[in-house]
């Protein structure tokens, strides 16, 4: 069974606006597993433009689904993650100035560096996944550094997927069928909507986990939160 983790990043990312605590960040999240969702995600980046430290520590204790820490390796974030143990870290490429991940990590590249994070977050038993282009090769030196799993960027089948949705998917399978061979869990996240996340899961049903956050959050003032989680959930089924 595939499941669904909400990227709750928005909802502090509109508390932040006003300052205060509407809406609060840790009750949200509470609802979303109340409603059904299967995991929590958050990205904390090193300005606290939306989910914070303290966000993080709030949140540990009183989760009762996987909670899944994402965000670029830097000291401080390596810190954070080792004092919380969340279930699941996710390595993500992005610098500090990006508003958000536009791209997955060139992991032969960066192997060295890649395989010595993954070694002390393996040592204290966090689950490690990497953020990954729709790319075998990439897959392939992500299982040399020592990744558990890898999560596909999956904006660029977004993208395309209103052109041509058998094109857009092609090279998401062949990357999902390597690393399946390879023995890895498979995540996938990025523009994942009710649009096309039906589509996705038919071709790529060993998913182990998709991570949603802007649109699933953008659903949610139409349809309401508990609607919307639901509807994601359906597309999983």
């Amino acid at each position: 069974m595939t499941r669904l983790s909400v990227n709750i990043n928005k909802i502090a990312t509109l508390r932040n606006a006003r300052g205060g605590d509407v809406p609060n960040v840790v009750k949200v999240a509470l609802d979303c597993e109340k409603f059904g969702a299967e995991g929590i995600t958050v990205h904390p980046r090193p300005d606290e433009r939306h989910i914070r430290r303290s966000d993080v520590y709030d949140l540990r204790p009183l989760l009762h689904t996987e909670f899944n820490i994402e965000g670029y390796p830097s000291p401080e974030f390596i810190d954070l993650v080792l004092r919380v143990k969340p279930h699941q870290v996710t390595l993500v490429p992005d610098s500090p100035t990006q508003i958000t991940s536009n791209s997955g990590w060139d992991t032969k590249e960066n192997l060295g560096f890649l395989s010595e994070v993954l070694d002390e977050f393996n040592h204290a038993g966090v689950r490690t996944s990497i953020f990954v282009n729709a790319e075998p090769v990439m897959v392939e030196y992500a299982a040399k550094a020592g990744a558990d799993r890898v999560e596909l960027y999956t904006e660029p089948y977004a993208s395309a997927y209103t052109q041509n949705r058998e094109q857009a998917i092609a090279p998401f399978i062949e990357t999902a069928e390597e690393t399946r061979r390879l023995g890895l869990g498979l995540n996938a996240g990025h523009d994942l909507s009710l649009v096309n996340l039906s589509y996705f899961h038919q071709c790529i049903p060993w998913l182990d986990e998709v991570s949603i956050g802007h649109a699933l959050v953008c659903d949610a003032l139409y349809l309401g939160l508990e609607k919307t989680i639901h509807e994601y959930l359906k597309c999983l089924r």
